[in-house]
């Protein structure tokens, strides 16, 4: 099923089918193609970290805003809005003078993104039934892992070539494109209110913690994140820092992930079609933990070795393009009058776990790099252990509810 949402008034109209991956993967090129540019901004303006730091922060609590913003005056104007805003910030962050100006266009940034992917997988759940919702979410998440795939690059070569400040002009470049396809074929995807209904719904969000479903599969999606956002945050260091490897090489690394990813979601609609969401979610939680595993064994025989880090991350890739796709359709999948709220609280926990997760593990690295890759490695580890955890304990509880015994 692919559902136009195009306002028809000129000659080319993106479908929602177009607009889904690209609107998706405005995230991984405020954040892929930033990481390898964060030892030279380092070098030019000071620790990078803090820019990272609050463009996830703001993108968790900007979550809680823009969904009842998207539940009361659709997806549409707040959609425009967030790219709008990404715009501006991507092309402030270049022309920063200092690590604080920096970190504060990446908040903006962060804001922005927020409303950009809290409306676009609010809209799936407004064009699609819930059955439906994981399956389209593969097909966005796997064209959001081929920009994920080619950003890092794209990162590492300007960075290299023309410097950091360029990685931020190569993001506004992308956002205006968004915009305006966005402003041509992007129509309104909320259903208004009947008659004498309010178009914000009393006690919302009560009616999203209440819900069983929204809390696991909620749940799922924040761990797998949780683990990969410390990939994501600390690999720069451990590469670069502690292996020795050139921005540019390092570049392929999260290239390589995404490209492990594409596969995944991929395989995940198939593995959906035959088994279901939670066999093949629990497919993911082995492939999770089993990567982490390897990273971890890496650390204790070979620590010097880039290997089993680059194993290890492949296989916590097969199980995280698993679980995001399954995890952000399921949180929303029984709340179709809640979407945009539901979205929100789903994003605001996995960037809040990240956040926790993250500044645990950043304070064990030093500039001697005296515990290895240990800082990366564990939480992976601890996100692998909680998958299996949620994928075999909790989720067959949702299929399988708790019979009531009569006396």
């Amino acid at each position: 099923m692919s559902t136009p949402v195009a306002r028809r008034t000129g000659r080319f109209d993106a479908s929602f089918t177009l607009l889904l991956p690209l609107l998706l993967a405005a995230q991984p090129m405020a954040t892929d193609s930033y990481l390898p540019a964060l030892p030279a901004i380092a070098k030019e303006l000071g620790s990078a970290s803090t820019s990272l730091t609050l463009f996830v922060l703001a993108f968790g609590f900007a979550q809680l805003l823009c969904g009842p913003l998207a539940d009361r005056f659709g997806r549409r104007p707040v959609l425009l809005a967030g790219l709008g805003c990404y715009v501006l910030a991507a092309l402030g962050g270049a022309l920063a003078g200092s690590v604080t100006l920096l970190a504060g266009w990446r908040a903006l940034q962060g804001f922005s993104m927020a409303a950009i992917l809290v409306c676009s997988r609010a809209a799936v759940r407004d064009l699609y039934p819930a059955h439906e919702g994981p399956h389209v979410m593969a097909r966005g998440l796997t064209g959001l892992g081929v920009v994920g795939l080619t950003a890092p690059l794209l990162g590492a070569w300007l960075v290299q070539g023309a410097g950091w400040r360029w990685v931020m002009v190569a993001m506004a470049v992308y956002a205006s494109v968004l915009f305006a396809l966005c402003w041509r074929s992007f129509g309104e995807t909320r259903k208004p209110p009947g008659e004498g209904e309010s178009s914000a719904p009393r006690g919302s969000t009560r009616a999203v913690f209440a819900s069983r479903s929204f809390r696991a599969w909620a749940s799922l999606a924040a761990a797998t994140w949780g683990g990969l956002f410390c990939f994501l945050l600390l690999s720069p260091m451990v590469y670069i820092g502690y292996l020795g490897w050139s921005p540019a090489w390092y570049g392929w690394i999260p290239a390589g992930g995404s490209l492990v990813y594409i596969f995944s979601t991929t395989m995940c609609r198939t593995l959906l079609r035959r088994y279901g969401p939670v066999r093949t979610v629990r497919l993911g939680a082995s492939l999770s933990l089993a990567g982490a595993l390897v990273q971890a064994l890496g650390c204790w025989l070979m620590p010097l070795s880039a290997v089993p880090l680059l194993l290890g991350h492949a296989v916590y890739c097969l199980g995280h393009g698993i679980h995001q796709p399954c995890g952000q359709a399921g949180a929303v999948g029984d709340l179709p009058h809640l979407a945009g709220r539901a979205v929100s609280w789903s994003g605001f926990g996995m960037m809040m776990v990240a956040f926790c997760v993250g500044q645990a593990a950043s304070h064990f690295v030093d500039a001697d790099f005296s515990h290895g890759a240990w800082p990366m490695v564990v939480p992976m580890l601890l996100a692998g252990s909680v998958l299996v955890a949620i994928a075999f304990l909790w989720l067959p509880r949702l299929q399988h509810p708790k019979k009531e015994t009569t006396p």
